[in-house]
């Protein structure tokens, strides 16, 4: 067999045979429900210099030249993801690992599957070459799983202590054959390939695995990551947004997320405040994710009425998800009425709630139509808003 060589200089024979019937799929749905701490952002969005870990681990895996490489998103990343990258298929997970990875498989026409998990940041060239060795050499397996034993004591509670000798951890890739992975997970729930292969009855390899194939599962272990990964970029975002509500009779008017004494609200789908509106506009703008529009159509009776702090709230978590952090927000209201000035420590205090800043963070400017133009005339209120972002740092989280 003839010598392949891939950009790391690995001999890739068994790839070279394998690639076109292989498709790599990258799990990166999760909600990393124990890792969001401290403020940081999910798992598959930190930083490395300027790509997320997902896009990081695509560009690994790609040099292998597989098929296809499909990443799994979460419902409200998946359309962001595919902003990020027109390289690889990105697909809306489900709500569970299982669930994901079938709707994966639904897209796979190859023989053979290699399935990783995003939070396995630091994936091992010579167990990926293992995988593809050991299924050409083990024909009859269905799945090929990399394992390593325990080192530790193991104690189970209500049995005591246990033999470690019988025990080993299951570690991600593991190359599957497709048609039995598919039937094995229609079963049930399963945390990996191979034990949902095993309880279908089929056969599992297995191959040495690598200590180095860190999982991150809490926020300690960026302990490891950042002792191999390179830092994050520094780089600083700067969004804009405007938003603009003619007056609206007998309504109460709310502006950044205060009540306002004065005799009309703001006319609009939602509670219409045309402050928190702009922000959210800036916020979406800085870290290239639509506009308002897109993520709260007026078209949509879910949001009629709505309030627009819980609104803020969710792109500002969005945001955070993806992996930004807010440096500082500037306001400025063109309003002829009502007066402002009253009401701006309030409204910075309520905005530096909803968004868990420092009330410094945040600026509001106010100023008049000089009663020229709707907002002159007093039929309504125009916010512009300024937003800086960063990637957060989670080297200083470590």
């Amino acid at each position: 067999m003839s010598k392949v060589t891939n950009l790391f200089g690995y001999e890739m024979d068994y790839i070279a045979q394998f690639k076109t019937k292989t498709t790599l799929i990258l799990l990166g749905a999760g909600d990393s429900t124990r890792f969001l701490r401290d403020k940081l952002p999910k798992k598959q969005w930190l930083r490395i210099g300027e790509k997320p870990l997902w896009l990081y681990l695509a560009d690994f895996f790609s040099s292998f030249g597989f098929c296809k490489i499909i990443i799994t998103a979460s419902k409200q990343e998946y359309f962001y993801m595919q902003y990020q990258t027109s390289n690889y298929h990105i697909l809306e997970g489900g709500k569970s690992r299982t669930q994901s990875i079938l709707k994966a498989l639904e897209e796979v026409q190859t023989d053979y599957v290699l399935i990783h998990d995003v939070a396995r940041w630091n994936p091992q060239i010579p167990v990926i070459l293992s995988l593809f060795e050991a299924m050409d050499r083990e024909k009859d397996k269905a799945c090929i799983a990399p394992r390593l034993k325990i080192a530790d004591t193991l104690y189970q509670q209500d049995f005591g202590y246990v033999d470690r000798e019988k025990f080993y951890a299951i570690q991600t890739p593991q190359l599957s054959k497709v048609e039995i992975l598919k039937k094995s997970l229609q079963r049930g729930e399963f945390s990996d390939e191979s034990s949902a292969i095993l309880a279908f009855g089929g056969e599992v390899g297995y191959i040495q695995g690598d200590p180095l194939l860190y999982k991150l599962t809490y926020p300690q272990d960026l302990f490891f990551f950042s002792k191999v990964l390179p830092p994050v970029s520094s780089k600083i975002f700067v969004g804009n947004g405007i938003d603009i509500h003619p007056f609206c009779e007998n309504k109460t008017m709310v502006l950044c997320g205060v009540e306002v004494d004065y005799p009309c609200g703001f006319k609009a789908h939602s509670d219409g405040d045309v402050g928190i509106h702009s922000i959210i506009d800036a916020l979406l703008g800085a870290v290239g994710a639509g506009d308002i529009g897109e993520w709260f159509p007026d078209t949509n009776e879910q949001y009629k009425q709505a309030d627009s702090k819980l609104l803020l709230k969710e792109v500002s978590q969005f945001v955070r998800h993806i992996g930004y952090e807010i440096n500082q927000i500037d306001l400025t209201i063109l309003a002829e009425a009502p007066k402002i000035s009253p009401y701006k420590q309030q409204m910075k205090k309520r905005l530096a709630e909803i968004l868990e800043l420092e009330i410094r963070q945040i600026n509001i400017k106010a100023t008049t139509g000089e009663k020229m133009g709707f907002v002159g005339r007093k039929e309504g209120i125009c916010v512009m808003s300024c937003v800086s972002l960063q990637f957060i740092d989670w080297r200083r989280r470590e």
